[in-house]
């Protein structure tokens, strides 16, 4: 009887740790399902076409900075400066578009352009961190400084009207009635989808998270991979800068401001460990979908966007908290 008793203790034991277990992989696809559900409920707008290919369209940007900050997270970094270069890569492309600043580049050199001011940012966060082996918390928030203050200094303060009709196209096109930003963030996922899971550097970004001291025995060049992962993250936000400016038909300098809240929640409610070498980039997807539908269900509802503010600050510290967890079932 007592052996039955202590079998039937063990069986629910070995239940409970398995659906704990459920719950931390699978979570977030059902939370994200409940979220939508409940808001369906809540408020009868949010269902419409209208207003869901709204939540695609604002998620692209947020999306473009997470996909970055997944390479860095992934990698044991952290990168605060997303908001900042978005800004900096953004006028500065809007700034060769635009008939206000004298001489109008063609829209490709001027994306070009944009593109190269962001990642070069990046590639300076990623040389002190990987050559001289900074902390990344460190660098990354001196270089949220240093960009913003670049971008308030290259227009002197202020916005960067007079785009040009192919320019504003980036954010404000649409192909088949989907709009253009989500149709490029559709692009990059995939892209970078492959190139974490489908090449030799997205193995090496796992074992530099991992261990990063194993992976330099083992041969990876670790220092460049974390060079490299910064670069990513400066090119991705300069390109949401770009799409930004395009759909706000302007480059605007406080462009950005707490960007990086949205990219490190999205980041870590999709599962991915701020210590490194856990995580996926579908896991990222879901948890931009889920800050994006929650912005998106609050403003619906009236909610004031300084307790906005509290639930995201809520949600992150809950995902850190599910991450710890998960650490203590390994």
């Amino acid at each position: 009887m007592e052996q039955q008793q202590e079998s039937s203790k063990n069986q629910l034991i070995v239940m409970r740790r398995k659906t704990v277990a459920l719950l931390l992989e699978y979570g977030i696809f059902v939370a994200f399902f409940v979220l939508c559900i409940v808001l369906a409920f809540a408020s009868p707008y949010f269902l419409m076409p209208k207003n869901l290919i709204n939540v695609l369209r604002q998620i692209s940007i947020n999306g473009f900075l997470s996909i970055g900050m997944t390479f860095v997270i992934l990698t044991g970094g952290i990168d605060l400066s997303v908001g900042s270069v978005l800004a900096f890569g953004g006028i500065v492309g809007a700034s060769m578009a635009s008939s206000s600043m004298g001489t109008v580049y063609p829209t490709p050199i001027a994306i070009l352009v944009g593109l190269l001011a962001g990642t070069a940012l990046g590639a300076v966060t990623g040389f002190f961190i990987a050559k001289w082996r900074m902390a990344p918390f460190v660098v990354s928030l001196g270089m949220l400084s240093v960009a913003r203050g670049l971008t308030y200094i290259y227009t002197d303060g202020m916005p960067v009207p007079k785009l040009e009709e192919s320019f504003l196209y980036i954010g404000q096109g649409r192909i088949a009635a989907i709009p253009l930003p989500v149709i490029i963030f559709a692009v990059i996922f995939i892209l970078s989808w492959i190139v974490l899971y489908k090449t030799r550097f997205g193995r090496y970004v796992y074992a530099v998270g991992g261990n990063e001291k194993s992976a330099r025995i083992s041969g990876v060049n670790t220092r460049l991979v974390v060079f490299v992962v910064y670069v990513i993250s400066g090119f991705l936000a300069a390109l949401g800068g770009l799409t930004l400016s395009a759909r706000t038909s302007a480059g605007l300098p406080q462009a950005g401001v707490a960007y990086e809240l949205d990219a490190i929640a999205a980041v870590v409610i999709g599962g991915t460990s701020l210590s490194g070498g856990q995580g996926s980039l579908v896991g990222t997807l879901f948890g931009a979908l889920i800050i994006g539908v929650i912005n998106n269900g609050l403003d619906l509802l009236g909610v004031s966007s300084y307790y906005q503010q509290v639930i995201k600050g809520a949600i992150i510290v809950g995902a850190v908290w599910l991450d710890s967890l998960r650490k203590g079932k390994e």
